[in-house]
């Protein structure tokens, strides 16, 4: 008959001091705790399994207590009934709660962005970065990516949504599920919880910006911004900026690794939709860009910042110049030079629409719902916007 051991108690293993030699306290079931010469406690257990002995450790007495011991001495017992090797399932606990605390959404989201560093401006990247420390990283950022569900997100989102920042909203929800698509694609992730949200949320007002449209008054435009007295990198800007209707942020931060002589073209990634574009560049363009080559050439960007450091022009060079030249911000924009090619090229010129849309940096699809690549009607585009800049010209001597 096999020996009956008597349960421990608190009050046993608490009274049992250090005696400056090993001490073991057994419980029953291959459980015992075992007191070191100068007094901690520690929980282990005797198992055996495919006729093999083993030997667990549960931790330190008094932070794992004598019921919590005893809780996982019976999973323990439960694994081996089985057919579970203990030892083994312990390593792989192990790993998976180090997998959890390196696959946390703050880590993931890090990891994210400098992927998208590659093709985004350092302010870019800075701007996503504060938005998601701001809103998202306070409340989910420690917690594993296998444990979110939409309600985690929906629960965190609705938070901006009170504070009626909209697109502030739109964006933060998009920087979210793309970093959990990108968590999915690297094998740490089931799938994106955010894919069925986009409906849950109040949708931002469009703000339409204002532009000059009508033949007449783009003419008058034209003849200002040749008359602008303003510094030649700026006056360069806005020289160009109608002839390729880029988008402020795009033209401020172009670099001259970028432009290529050889064969008339501009080519960068698009921050808004991370995609590469080509810009064809008409022979108006390549003229001001050589002029300004000599001024410039030797820096990074075509139009650098005047108190240097190596930045390129403020996002705000380009507005301020309009507003000197007497051009209100309800009459005029940056981002109007967009509009005003969209709405010409197509009302006036006859441009084929999806020609117009490729030029613009919009995602352009085929009737298979297949979005065409970077290099799309390139020679067509090129036709489109030399005859863009020869209209332009006509305009600013005859209109």
């Amino acid at each position: 008959m096999a020996k009956q051991i008597p349960p421990l108690t608190d009050k046993k293993i608490r009274n049992t001091k250090a005696t400056g030699k090993m001490q073991t306290l057994f419980d029953g079931g291959g459980l015992y705790l075992e007191i070191s010469a100068t007094g901690s406690k520690l929980w282990r257990m005797k198992y055996r399994f495919d006729g093999k002995a083993g030997l667990l450790s549960f931790g330190k007495y008094p932070e794992v207590s004598l019921s919590k011991a005893r809780q996982r001495r019976d999973e323990t017992r439960l694994l081996i009934a089985e057919g579970h090797n203990p030892s083994s399932a312990k390593r792989a606990q192990k790993l998976a709660r180090r997998e959890s605390a390196e696959n946390t959404f703050e880590l993931i989201a890090r990891e994210w962005l400098i992927n998208k560093s590659s093709h985004l401006t350092s302010r870019t990247v800075a701007n996503m970065l504060s938005m998601l420390e701001t809103y998202i990283f306070p409340w989910i950022g420690k917690r594993p990516v296998t444990e979110l569900k939409t309600v985690d997100f929906l629960e965190v989102l609705k938070r901006i949504e009170g504070k009626g920042v909209l697109d502030t909203l739109r964006k933060v929800r998009g920087y979210c599920s793309q970093i959990m698509r990108f968590a999915a694609e690297t094998g740490r992730a089931e799938s994106d919880p955010l894919t069925f949200s986009r409906h849950a949320f109040k949708t931002p007002k469009t703000r339409h910006l204002a532009a000059i449209t009508e033949p007449k008054e783009v003419a008058k435009l034209l003849r200002m911004i040749d008359g602008y007295s303003g510094t030649f990198v700026v006056v360069s800007a806005l020289k160009i900026a109608p002839y390729v209707f880029v988008r402020p942020g795009e033209l401020r931060t172009m670099e001259w690794a970028d432009v290529n002589f050889e064969t008339s073209e501009w080519r960068y990634f698009i921050g808004k939709t991370e995609t590469p574009h080509i810009v064809p560049l008409a022979r108006q363009v390549v003229e001001i860009l050589k002029e300004l080559q000599s001024l410039t050439g030797n820096r990074k960007y075509v139009f650098p910042s005047e108190r240097g450091g190596g930045r390129p022009m403020s996002d705000g060079a380009v507005l301020v110049a309009l507003r000197s030249m007497g051009l209100p911000k309800d009459e005029m924009t940056g981002h109007g030079f967009r509009a005003m090619a969209r709405t010409i090229l197509d009302e006036v010129l006859g441009e084929r629409v999806d020609l117009i849309e490729h030029q613009l940096g919009h995602v352009v699809r085929d009737p298979l719902g297949r979005a065409y690549n970077r290099t799309s009607h390139l020679p067509e585009r090129k036709r489109m916007m030399q005859r863009w800049a020869d209209y332009l010209d006509d305009l600013r001597l005859h209109g």
